[in-house]
């Protein structure tokens, strides 16, 4: 698409906050990137810098990448929507996920069961609570409002949020890998959120992406950084890919792993979650094949950057999105993407 947008991401925290998480915002909204996203796993949580810099900006929207579903009831995802949709003036992007068995049963302390049908539960019930049509009554497999399960004093009532809503239809978007997962994503969100989507390889989701609605948004990571040193530059992007490939996951059931297989890499998706597993991570990382680490982001000289961006503009992909940098990478950047 001839209008694709550009996003910086932040990510979850590491050990303490991004020391430029304001400066470096601020810049990304007179730059004119359109969206800024903040992420949670065991640490940091994904509503509270987006509030702090919604009262520091005025036209950046602000989205999370992503709610983890298993944080939060999707009552309460819903009340922090409400709120700082109101911040905000409107700005709030939704992204849920349901995450991963190790994450949800190491950390949440909850089963990992039926993402799918959780997640179209969750979609649901925050639907109607925006709407504030009626006081919420939903019987679900995983949900119920009001609750009528195992110690229950029968005493719940129907309720409706006190808080109107600034809009009763907050674009919702989803994070998803998986093939089931992304058709029902397109069935029944604003957007999509991949971890990572390669535009010279659009088969791998286009199936699934055909039922998506008019305005279906797609937000991809898409790391740019120019330099003249394509290899060093995407080093990073190999870090990250063993990361996720070989570590976020069990063996047998990691999704980044079946993903990476589907993508035309497999014995090497398996060969580096084989490494990272067996405490070679370094060797993981060498394992890392250029090809696809190139293929999902924008890294080279400026000439390079924007030749490759042709084929992420003629993909469904609506917005790149890159981690923050050096100012004059990111006015390059924009300069790049937005002309």
């Amino acid at each position: 698409m001839d209008d694709l947008q550009l996003g910086m991401i932040w990510g979850y925290w590491g050990q303490l906050p991004p020391a430029n998480l304001l400066e470096a915002t601020k810049l990304a909204e007179d730059l004119g990137f359109d969206s800024v996203w903040t992420a949670e796993a065991w640490g940091s949580d994904v509503f509270s810098p987006l509030a702090y810099l919604a009262g520091h900006t005025s036209r950046i929207r602000l989205g999370t990448s992503v709610v983890q579903l298993s944080a939060r009831t999707p009552t309460a995802t819903a009340m922090h929507a409400i709120t700082l949709d109101h911040l905000s003036n409107g700005r709030l992007v939704l992204g849920l996920g349901a995450s991963g068995p190790q994450v949800v049963e190491g950390w949440y302390g909850q089963p990992y069961r039926k993402p799918l049908a959780r997640t179209r539960e969750y979609v649901e019930i925050i639907r109607r609570v925006l709407a504030r049509e009626e006081p919420l009554e939903f019987d679900g497999e995983f949900y119920q409002h009001p609750y009528h399960g195992p110690g229950s004093m029968g005493l719940g009532k129907p309720l409706k949020s006190i808080t109107h809503p600034l809009r009763r239809e907050i674009p919702i978007f989803l994070g998803a890998e998986g093939p089931k997962n992304v058709t029902m994503t397109a069935e029944i969100a604003d957007g999509w959120i991949p971890l990572y989507y390669s535009p010279f390889r659009q088969e791998v989701y286009a199936e699934q992406l055909a039922g998506a609605r008019d305005g279906f948004e797609i937000i991809a990571m898409a790391n740019i950084n120019i330099t003249d040193d394509v290899e060093a530059g995407l080093a990073p992007v190999k870090a990250m890919l063993a990361f996720y490939i070989g570590g976020m996951g069990a063996r047998g059931k990691n999704f980044h792993t079946d993903l990476m297989a589907r993508m035309g890499f497999e014995e090497e998706a398996h060969r580096i979650q084989e490494l990272f597993l067996a405490g070679r991570k370094d060797e993981a990382v060498g394992v890392v094949p250029s090809e696809f680490a190139d293929e999902i982001s924008l890294v080279g000289p400026r000439e390079r950057i924007a030749e490759r961006l042709e084929v992420w503009r003629e993909s469904p992909v609506t917005t790149v999105t890159m981690y923050p940098s050096g100012p004059d990478q990111m006015r390059a950047a924009a300069e790049l993407v937005l002309g």
